[in-house]
């Protein structure tokens, strides 16, 4: 069951409460900065991926008589 608008309200205002104005900017804007960073290391991990170069050998396989 989802909380409707008026107990998110209620929720907000509770949080507000205990941690302060300031502080929820603050973990906002950490909050954020993690989620770019984990953005932008996926980005860099396919971009890696799509350029790895794989060294492989060709082995022949014997004729057994």
């Amino acid at each position: 069951m989802m909380p409707g608008p008026f107990e998110l309200i209620i929720i907000l205002v509770i949080v507000l409460l205990l941690f302060g104005g300031k502080r929820l900017k603050n973990i906002g804007g950490d909050l954020g900065g993690a989620i770019k960073g984990f953005k932008k290391s996926m980005k860099e991990s396919e971009s890696d991926d799509k350029n790895t170069v794989i060294d492989a050998k060709v082995v022949e396989k014997e004729e057994v008589k």
